[in-house]
């Protein structure tokens, strides 16, 4: 699977019975959700925020020290977590496009075999990134 992190607009709804990405628009193209592969949620490195570090003991400054510098440590930095989706999707209509544009091309691409996508939706930020494709 390549590795990518590129933000996407997602459109929720339901795939199967389950509430999911139900579409998504990456790099200028619709891409309609076949199947949801799987889902699971992933929390960020707390163990590297500065409160995780005060607790265990670490070879940086003095906690007190750091708290004047930098301020107190935010709850979000110690339970950030993200949504992953692993869906099959395939292609859409071809490339959106504005109501007055060109008039469309003709696809150069093959037949549609679609392929797997990693999708994440960050809760600290509200939004969608593409970072895994296997197409």
């Amino acid at each position: 699977m390549r590795k990518y992190d590129d933000p996407v607009e997602v459109r929720r709804g339901w795939v199967a019975g389950v509430e999911a990405p139900e579409q998504f628009l990456w790099r200028g193209r619709l891409w309609k959700v076949r199947a949801v592969l799987a889902h699971w949620v992933e929390t960020g490195p707390w163990w590297e925020s500065s409160g995780a570090r005060d607790v265990i003991g670490s070879a940086e400054p003095p906690a007190a020290t750091r708290v004047e510098q930098q301020g107190p440590v935010s709850l979000g930095e110690l339970v950030s977590e993200r949504e992953l989706w692993r869906v099959e999707a395939g292609r859409g209509p071809g490339p959106v496009r504005p109501a007055a544009a060109l008039p469309p091309v003709a696809e150069t691409a093959g037949p549609d075999t679609g392929g797997v996508f990693d999708l994440s939706f960050d809760w600290s930020d509200g939004c969608w990134q593409l970072v895994g494709c296997a197409d």
